[in-house]
């Protein structure tokens, strides 16, 4: 019995919605043919927890704990960290050092997909149409009238390394740009400021699945809030509608789309990646590559309405990682 290790938690302000989906996948792995470890990677300690919610250390030497005198170590570790060290690939340079299989894309991969304006500028020399878009690092010179004539007004200030929503702001006055800004540097010194795509929002889960890239039942986002911001994601303040209310033609070229971009960008395992559509063209917004699996995240959503378990999601998921 292969045993496997499901690391959550992490670094970032995603810890609680990891710690969720970390749950749901311990829920759902198959008793009968793993052996399913709740790992707690925090900045203060990595811990294996037992049944009863003893913690055992890991030994960061070979990443194994000993539980009852009996050394564990793991055949492969399922991936739900959201945001620092799991979506930005530096644990997964750690366990690639070690030899430990992992569930998700190569660390390079996740590293790169996990910058929105490094994965935008790939993605724009492929043909990807995206946003217009103005970076700004910690420290620049800000010229508010330039970065208007560029991007126009409303327009999005994020964090350029941050998942989950934290710290985006939409800005419709000239006045409110700086605010933003302040707001977009509590997560990152790395900031994106983009054009605002008026146009049907949706999202779009991949997987591998089966040794074929499979692209999922299409989620709209419907925000009662003015964009899809941290409360319309996790606290039912959106309409997530699967599948989507678009046409045929909008559907047949999303999946072609972001079937590019999962191969451009050399994914492996789970991705969710936004999209706005202007008429029928799908411009591409950014990937997530450890989405949300608590039972009222998308990728949960779409799965099911492909007619997949998610025991066979994540069972897929770890033979694909023992490969």
């Amino acid at each position: 019995m292969k045993n496997i290790a499901i690391i959550m938690g992490g670094y970032s302000s995603e810890i609680e919605i990891s710690l969720k989906s970390g749950a749901v996948a311990y829920q759902n792995i198959n008793r009968n043919k793993y052996n399913p470890f709740r790992v707690h990677i925090l900045k203060n300690k990595w811990v294996v927890l037992d049944e009863n919610d003893k913690e055992y250390p890991i030994n960061k030497h070979d990443f194994s704990t000993e539980i009852l005198g009996k050394k564990i170590t793991f055949d492969c570790v399922f991936n739900a960290i959201h945001g620092h060290p799991g979506e930005n690939g530096k644990i997964l340079a750690y366990f690639e050092l070690l030899g430990v299989k992992h569930t998700s894309a190569p660390s390079y991969q996740m590293a790169l997909t996990f910058n929105k304006r490094d994965t935008l500028s790939i993605v724009k020399a492929y043909g990807i149409k995206t946003a217009t878009s103005v970076y700004l690092d910690k420290g620049d010179a800000i010229d508010i009238d330039q970065i208007i004539k560029k991007v126009g007004l409303p327009c999005f200030i994020k964090p350029n390394n941050a998942g989950s929503s934290f710290g985006i702001s939409k800005v419709y006055k000239k006045d409110q740009i700086m605010k933003a800004l302040e707001k977009a540097f509590t997560e990152d010194t790395e900031i994106l400021i983009e054009s605002f795509l008026d146009g049907t929002e949706v999202s779009i889960g991949v997987i591998e699945y089966n040794n074929e890239i499979k692209v999922l039942p299409m989620t709209e986002i419907v925000s009662e809030n003015d964009f899809f911001d941290y409360e319309a994601k996790y606290e039912g303040k959106s309409q997530e509608i699967t599948p989507a209310r678009i046409s045929k033609t909008q559907e047949k070229n999303a999946t072609l789309i972001t079937k590019k971009v999962y191969k451009i960008l050399k994914m492996k395992g789970f991705s969710r990646s936004e999209f706005i559509f202007i008429g029928d063209e799908p411009y591409f917004i950014e990937m997530n590559t450890v989405p949300g699996l608590a039972p009222g995240s998308i990728l949960p959503q779409q799965v099911a309405k492909a007619g997949i378990s998610l025991e066979d999601l994540f069972g897929n998921a770890i033979e694909s990682g023992l490969k």
